[in-house]
């Protein structure tokens, strides 16, 4: 019914819109701050920088937006396209939202600190890169069966495109241990709230747990949360939760309490739909979280993703834990043909427009 109710109210929002394309920016400010980190001694690792940018105009109702990069990314994926076209954050802060792009600790201009993380994760692999992310529909066999229908990558997606190689060159190495990158990341952003106030979270891919741990950390300062395509409760191979706690590595405070994830009793559920990966339900839906409660949530996925038989899981395991939430399969919204990476593919900012409709519906 939520799904349903959403599809019709978007698609009457958008029923005359005209092309979407970039405002014009006039900025009142802009810097960069780091925040989370300590003192090691003479060094300092843990800092998160965040680069930000506050329009000369902010709109009614337009809390700041943190946007967080996911696996092997920086924030320079929110900045612009690998083909050169406005991104996300360049979009809305042209519609009078403030923004707020991270480096989560250990990527891009926050630094690596081999002796507080270790020796970094293994380099990114062109042929998945490839396979993945830029030309899944042209692959034999296909990665998976939706990848036929990826049309919205700019260029040819293959190694030696320049499109291909300027996105290739952006990849950077994980940190090996991703309970850290949370915990670090989740120090960060919750000093960063204390300086934004009240926000909008915007994460991606593997930032996606983020999304829950951030809100429950900071109750009353996140508004609204949009997660394109979170790590979370399924994955392609169907035999585990991907997260321990079903949407988060580490458990989240569930009421009743939990000390172990065995205590969620989570089972192997088929889609109502029929279609898609199972999810992995509690067996009897008694923990909730509380914590979520009263924040507008929006789940949303792309019709050719590796993800497009999985994210409607998180949302499944959200409701069921009693967190009211949204989920949007972008075809299903007229928008067609989105691999993982939607904010910087053709239709980026028709895909950014969809999501600025839907917070202005839902903010207060």
């Amino acid at each position: 019914m939520i799904r349903a109710v959403l599809a019709a109210t978007l698609a009457a929002a958008f029923a005359s819109a005209a092309p979407v394309r970039a405002e014009p920016i006039e900025i009142a400010r802009q810097g960069v701050v780091y925040t989370g980190g300590e003192v090691r001694g003479d060094a300092v690792a843990g800092q998160m920088q965040t680069f930000f940018q506050i329009p000369a105009k902010v709109g009614r109702r337009h809390y700041p937006i943190i946007f967080i990069h996911g696996s092997r990314l920086t924030g320079a994926g929110f900045l612009g396209t690998p083909d050169g076209r406005p991104g996300w954050a360049s979009w809305f802060l042209g519609r009078g939202w403030p923004v707020y792009i991270v480096d989560q600790p250990g990527k891009g201009r926050s630094g690596y600190f081999p002796s507080a993380y270790g020796a970094q994760d293994r380099d990114p692999s062109r042929k998945q890169i490839a396979e993945r992310f830029t030309a899944s529909a042209k692959m034999d066999p296909l990665p998976w069966p939706e990848a036929r229908l990826h049309t919205q990558w700019p260029g040819t997606g293959l190694p030696g495109d320049p499109i291909f190689e300027q996105f290739f060159a952006s990849e950077v190495a994980n940190m090996p241990d991703v309970d850290m990158q949370y915990a670090l990341t989740l120090k960060a952003v919750t000093e960063l709230l204390a300086k934004t106030g009240p926000a909008i979270i915007v994460t991606h891919s593997q930032a996606g747990p983020l999304s829950w741990m951030i809100a429950e950390a900071n109750p009353g300062r996140v508004k609204a949360i949009i997660a394109v395509e979170p790590t979370g409760n399924a994955s392609r191979n169907a035999k585990g939760a991907a997260t321990r706690c079903g949407i988060t590595n580490s458990c989240l405070n569930f009421a009743p309490a939990i000390t172990d994830p065995s205590e969620l009793d989570l089972v192997r559920t088929d889609r109502p739909e029929g279609r898609g990966t199972p999810c992995w339900l509690q067996r009897k839906p008694r923990h909730k979280l509380t914590a979520l409660s009263g924040i507008a949530i929006l789940i949303a996925t792309g019709e050719a993703s590796y993800h497009s038989g999985q994210d409607y899981c998180t949302s499944a395991f959200l409701s069921q834990a009693g967190v009211a939430n949204e989920y949007a399969y972008l075809p299903e919204h007229g928008i067609h043909g989105n691999g993982h990476m939607q904010m910087l593919e053709k239709n980026n900012l028709e895909i950014a427009a969809f999501y600025e409709k839907w917070l202005l519906l839902r903010l207060r």
